[in-house]
Protein backbone atom coordinates (compact mmCIF):
# COMPACT_ATOMS: atom_id res chain seq x y z
CA UNK A 1 0.00 0.00 0.00
CA UNK A 2 1.23 3.80 -0.61
CA UNK A 3 2.04 5.42 2.75
CA UNK A 4 -0.44 7.98 1.63
CA UNK A 5 -3.33 5.54 1.68
CA UNK A 6 -1.95 4.45 5.11
CA UNK A 7 -1.39 8.11 6.61
CA UNK A 8 -5.12 8.56 4.94
CA UNK A 9 -6.57 5.63 6.51
CA UNK A 10 -4.99 6.87 10.44
CA UNK A 11 -6.38 10.70 9.55
CA UNK A 12 -9.45 9.21 8.89
CA UNK A 13 -9.63 6.92 12.17
CA UNK A 14 -7.95 9.57 14.07
CA UNK A 15 -11.11 12.54 13.09
CA UNK A 16 -13.68 10.15 14.01
CA UNK A 17 -14.77 10.33 9.90
CA UNK A 18 -14.11 6.26 9.95
CA UNK A 19 -15.66 4.06 12.96
CA UNK A 20 -16.14 0.70 13.43
CA UNK A 21 -18.84 -1.16 14.85
CA UNK A 22 -22.40 -1.66 14.24
CA UNK A 23 -24.46 0.64 11.93
CA UNK A 24 -27.76 0.98 9.70
CA UNK A 25 -26.56 2.15 6.30
CA UNK A 26 -29.21 4.64 4.18
CA UNK A 27 -29.38 1.12 1.77
CA UNK A 28 -30.97 -0.91 5.04
CA UNK A 29 -27.88 -2.73 5.05
CA UNK A 30 -26.43 -3.15 8.59
CA UNK A 31 -22.61 -1.77 8.13
CA UNK A 32 -19.62 -2.97 10.49
CA UNK A 33 -17.47 0.19 9.51
CA UNK A 34 -18.86 3.85 8.52
CA UNK A 35 -18.00 7.07 6.97
CA UNK A 36 -18.77 10.57 8.23
CA UNK A 37 -17.13 13.51 6.40
CA UNK A 38 -19.17 15.34 8.17
CA UNK A 39 -16.97 14.50 11.78
CA UNK A 40 -14.20 16.83 9.90
CA UNK A 41 -14.87 19.75 11.87
CA UNK A 42 -11.37 21.84 12.35
CA UNK A 43 -9.08 23.90 9.57
CA UNK A 44 -6.19 21.59 10.16
CA UNK A 45 -8.87 18.34 9.60
CA UNK A 46 -10.19 19.94 6.41
CA UNK A 47 -6.64 21.08 5.24
CA UNK A 48 -5.40 17.54 5.34
CA UNK A 49 -8.53 16.39 3.75
CA UNK A 50 -7.91 18.64 0.80
CA UNK A 51 -4.12 17.56 0.54
CA UNK A 52 -5.39 13.78 -0.06
CA UNK A 53 -7.65 14.71 -2.83
CA UNK A 54 -5.01 16.73 -4.36
CA UNK A 55 -2.35 13.95 -4.32
CA UNK A 56 -5.15 11.44 -5.52
CA UNK A 57 -6.25 14.20 -8.27
CA UNK A 58 -2.39 14.25 -9.82
CA UNK A 59 -2.43 10.61 -9.35
CA UNK A 60 -5.09 9.67 -11.32
CA UNK A 61 -5.53 13.16 -13.94
CA UNK A 62 -2.81 14.89 -13.36
CA UNK A 63 -1.26 18.16 -13.64
CA UNK A 64 -4.50 19.47 -15.94
CA UNK A 65 -6.64 22.23 -14.80
CA UNK A 66 -10.12 21.13 -14.68
CA UNK A 67 -12.97 22.58 -12.57
CA UNK A 68 -14.23 21.09 -9.51
CA UNK A 69 -18.00 20.74 -7.99
CA UNK A 70 -18.75 19.88 -5.21
CA UNK A 71 -22.58 19.12 -4.87
CA UNK A 72 -23.94 20.85 -1.48
CA UNK A 73 -23.47 19.92 1.34
CA UNK A 74 -20.46 17.86 2.60
CA UNK A 75 -18.94 18.20 -1.13
CA UNK A 76 -18.50 21.73 -0.69
CA UNK A 77 -15.88 21.98 1.91
CA UNK A 78 -14.12 18.94 0.21
CA UNK A 79 -14.24 20.81 -3.15
CA UNK A 80 -12.65 23.92 -1.07
CA UNK A 81 -10.03 21.92 0.27
CA UNK A 82 -9.39 20.49 -2.59
CA UNK A 83 -8.62 23.37 -4.72
CA UNK A 84 -6.38 24.93 -1.70
CA UNK A 85 -4.61 21.53 -1.76
CA UNK A 86 -3.63 21.59 -5.83
CA UNK A 87 -2.69 25.09 -5.59
CA UNK A 88 -0.13 24.30 -3.08
CA UNK A 89 1.43 22.27 -5.80
CA UNK A 90 1.35 24.92 -8.12
CA UNK A 91 -2.10 24.08 -10.01
CA UNK A 92 -4.41 27.03 -9.62
CA UNK A 93 -8.27 25.30 -10.26
CA UNK A 94 -11.55 27.08 -9.71
CA UNK A 95 -14.67 25.41 -8.05
CA UNK A 96 -18.06 25.92 -7.43
CA UNK A 97 -21.18 24.31 -5.49
CA UNK A 98 -24.84 24.36 -6.02
CA UNK A 99 -27.43 25.49 -3.36
CA UNK A 100 -30.04 23.60 -2.74
CA UNK A 101 -32.57 26.05 -4.08
CA UNK A 102 -32.35 28.14 -6.88
CA UNK A 103 -31.63 31.53 -5.56
CA UNK A 104 -34.40 34.04 -7.22
CA UNK A 105 -32.47 37.38 -6.67
CA UNK A 106 -28.75 38.92 -6.78
CA UNK A 107 -26.78 36.64 -8.68
CA UNK A 108 -29.91 34.13 -9.12
CA UNK A 109 -29.44 30.34 -10.47
CA UNK A 110 -28.31 27.46 -8.31
CA UNK A 111 -24.18 27.77 -8.79
CA UNK A 112 -22.38 29.58 -6.16
CA UNK A 113 -18.43 30.21 -7.52
CA UNK A 114 -16.73 29.68 -10.39
CA UNK A 115 -18.98 28.72 -13.11
CA UNK A 116 -18.36 26.78 -15.86
CA UNK A 117 -17.84 27.44 -19.40
CA UNK A 118 -18.16 25.82 -22.75
CA UNK A 119 -14.91 23.61 -23.11
CA UNK A 120 -14.17 23.37 -19.44
CA UNK A 121 -13.88 19.58 -17.69
CA UNK A 122 -15.55 19.38 -14.77
CA UNK A 123 -14.45 17.34 -11.52
CA UNK A 124 -17.12 16.51 -8.72
CA UNK A 125 -16.18 15.97 -5.48
CA UNK A 126 -17.91 13.89 -2.92
CA UNK A 127 -17.37 11.83 0.27
CA UNK A 128 -18.76 8.31 -0.72
CA UNK A 129 -20.78 7.11 -2.78
CA UNK A 130 -23.42 4.34 -1.32
CA UNK A 131 -26.26 3.73 -4.59
CA UNK A 132 -25.06 6.44 -6.70
CA UNK A 133 -28.40 8.75 -5.73
CA UNK A 134 -26.30 12.26 -5.00
CA UNK A 135 -23.96 11.67 -8.33
CA UNK A 136 -27.23 11.29 -10.13
CA UNK A 137 -29.17 14.47 -8.36
CA UNK A 138 -25.18 16.28 -9.16
CA UNK A 139 -25.68 14.80 -13.18
CA UNK A 140 -29.47 16.79 -13.14
CA UNK A 141 -27.57 19.50 -11.82
CA UNK A 142 -24.71 20.01 -14.28
CA UNK A 143 -26.42 19.16 -17.71
CA UNK A 144 -27.27 22.46 -17.61
CA UNK A 145 -24.10 23.46 -18.32
CA UNK A 146 -23.46 23.61 -22.16
CA UNK A 147 -20.66 22.66 -23.60
CA UNK A 148 -18.77 21.32 -20.18
CA UNK A 149 -17.60 17.76 -20.10
CA UNK A 150 -17.57 15.31 -16.34
CA UNK A 151 -13.63 14.45 -16.73
CA UNK A 152 -14.22 11.88 -13.63
CA UNK A 153 -15.54 12.39 -9.63
CA UNK A 154 -13.76 11.60 -6.59
CA UNK A 155 -14.45 10.22 -3.43
CA UNK A 156 -12.91 9.44 -0.06
CA UNK A 157 -13.25 5.35 -0.10
CA UNK A 158 -14.76 2.96 -2.50
CA UNK A 159 -16.44 0.90 -0.40
CA UNK A 160 -16.69 -2.06 -2.95
CA UNK A 161 -19.87 -2.98 -2.08
CA UNK A 162 -22.49 -4.05 -5.12
CA UNK A 163 -25.24 -1.49 -6.24
CA UNK A 164 -28.69 -2.10 -7.48
CA UNK A 165 -28.29 -3.81 -10.87
CA UNK A 166 -27.79 -7.63 -11.12
CA UNK A 167 -24.80 -7.79 -12.69
CA UNK A 168 -22.98 -7.83 -9.44
CA UNK A 169 -21.33 -4.28 -10.40
CA UNK A 170 -20.42 -1.75 -7.18
CA UNK A 171 -22.24 1.22 -7.09
CA UNK A 172 -19.03 3.17 -8.28
CA UNK A 173 -18.93 0.85 -11.37
CA UNK A 174 -22.43 1.48 -12.01
CA UNK A 175 -22.12 5.04 -11.91
CA UNK A 176 -18.98 5.16 -14.25
CA UNK A 177 -20.92 2.79 -16.74
CA UNK A 178 -23.84 5.25 -16.63
CA UNK A 179 -22.35 8.51 -16.99
CA UNK A 180 -19.19 7.51 -19.30
CA UNK A 181 -16.43 9.00 -16.53
CA UNK A 182 -14.31 7.62 -14.11
CA UNK A 183 -14.69 7.59 -10.59
CA UNK A 184 -11.56 7.54 -8.21
CA UNK A 185 -11.35 6.56 -4.93
CA UNK A 186 -8.52 7.98 -2.73
CA UNK A 187 -8.56 4.52 -0.64
CA UNK A 188 -10.71 1.62 -1.13
CA UNK A 189 -12.63 -0.99 1.49
CA UNK A 190 -9.94 -3.55 0.81
CA UNK A 191 -6.71 -0.92 1.34
CA UNK A 192 -8.45 -0.33 4.57
CA UNK A 193 -8.55 -4.14 5.56
CA UNK A 194 -4.41 -4.01 4.82
CA UNK A 195 -4.28 -1.17 7.76
CA UNK A 196 -6.12 -3.01 10.17
CA UNK A 197 -4.29 -6.42 9.57
CA UNK A 198 -1.44 -4.71 10.19
CA UNK A 199 -2.12 -4.63 14.29
CA UNK A 200 -3.71 -7.35 15.52
CA UNK A 201 -6.22 -6.25 18.38
CA UNK A 202 -8.24 -5.26 14.68
CA UNK A 203 -8.76 -8.83 14.33
CA UNK A 204 -12.68 -8.75 14.81
CA UNK A 205 -13.40 -5.90 12.95
CA UNK A 206 -11.63 -7.51 10.09
CA UNK A 207 -13.46 -10.50 9.82
CA UNK A 208 -16.57 -8.43 10.48
CA UNK A 209 -15.78 -6.34 7.27
CA UNK A 210 -15.14 -9.56 5.03
CA UNK A 211 -17.69 -11.04 6.05
CA UNK A 212 -19.72 -8.79 5.03
CA UNK A 213 -17.99 -8.09 1.60
CA UNK A 214 -19.11 -11.81 1.18
CA UNK A 215 -22.22 -10.83 1.33
CA UNK A 216 -22.84 -7.38 0.10
CA UNK A 217 -19.24 -7.13 -1.51
CA UNK A 218 -19.34 -6.22 -5.91
CA UNK A 219 -18.39 -9.37 -7.47
CA UNK A 220 -17.21 -7.22 -10.78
Amino acid sequence: MEAYKREFIQFLESAGVLKFGDFIAKSGRRIPYFINAGEIKTGDQIAKLGQFYAKSYLEKVGNKRTVLYGPAYKGIPIAVAASIGLSATGLDVPFFFNRKEAKDHGEGGIFVGYLPKAGDEIVIVEDVITAGTAIRESMENLKGLEGTKIAATFVMVDRKEKGKGEEGKSAMQEVSDEFGFPVYSVVDVYDIIEYLREDEKNAENVDRIVKYLEVNGAKA
